[in-house]
């Protein structure tokens, strides 16, 4: 299947420092790309998978689960391993996610992980009938472009696939299971005003992470998708601190 302009990965190559950065569920690399590119102009190797079943129809995520998605970060996780130093690995929503699950799994081989308005769980009532109805109904509405700032577009489906997204649950409750593993250095963004991922996710994981090194940055200005919204900014000179102050 053809990906959709615009949902193409992205990397660049820099120095022994090396960043993953991961899209959300039914996104693709642009809500994540011009973010990584400010971090790749520091002079680090950075990394934006498309993550299995996105950035081409919505009906190929339904075709995919929790375990490809992993599959595709994990394996560029050790990619840059075998190429640089030390490595971050940055997320955006099941972008955070998953960067969460890398880092029960990889430990020390992580050098620290960034959250932009990850998510661990669903306050939603629907959340409750998802085992069942997934097996009768393809899709809901989606979720995408919750973004305060106009005119950006973070080239994500307009449907909500249900197989994709009773994965997604799965997923949650295996990282879940195994937050307390985590000891890295954790940098956490939490939208205001974010109308897909609720406050309680962040809450959880700011509360379960092992990890000494926490910090939690409140995005005042912005939606779900805020690495391309008014805070945006924010998110690129913060992360870049905490990188250059953990290199040393």
């Amino acid at each position: 299947m053809a990906v959709v302009r615009g949902a193409e990965p992205w990397s660049a190559d820099g120095d022994g420092t090396a960043v993953l950065v991961i899209h959300g569920f039914t996104g693709s690399p642009a809500a994540v790309t011009p973010w990584a590119a400010e971090l790749a102009g520091q002079g680090w190797t950075v990394r934006v998978p498309r993550l299995p079943g996105h950035g081409t129809r919505w009906q190929d995520m339904n075709l995919t689960t929790w375990q490809d998605w992993y599959a595709e970060v994990d394996a560029a996780l050790a990619d840059l391993r075998a190429r640089c130093d030390r490595v971050f690995v940055m997320g955006l929503s099941m972008g955070g996610t998953l960067t969460l699950r890398l880092a029960e799994q990889h430990g020390a081989e992580i050098a620290g992980i960034v959250l932009v308005n990850p998510s661990v769980h669903t306050e939603r009532i629907d959340r409750f009938a998802l085992p069942v109805v997934q097996r009768f109904v393809a899709s809901f509405p989606g979720i995408s472009n919750d973004i305060a700032k106009p005119g950006q577009d973070e080239v994500a489906y307009d449907r909500l696939p249900l197989k994709a997204a009773y994965s997604l649950s799965q997923l949650w409750s295996v990282t879940k299971a195994g937050i307390a593993s985590i000891t890295q250095p954790v940098l956490l963004f939490r939208s205001l005003n974010d109308h897909v991922v609720e406050p309680s996710n962040a809450a959880y994981i700011l509360a379960n992470v092992s990890s000494t090194d926490v910090t939690e940055v409140v995005l005042p200005d912005s939606y779900h998708v805020a690495t391309l919204d008014h805070d945006a900014p924010l998110i690129v000179r913060d992360s870049i601190a905490f990188v250059r102050r953990l290199v040393g």
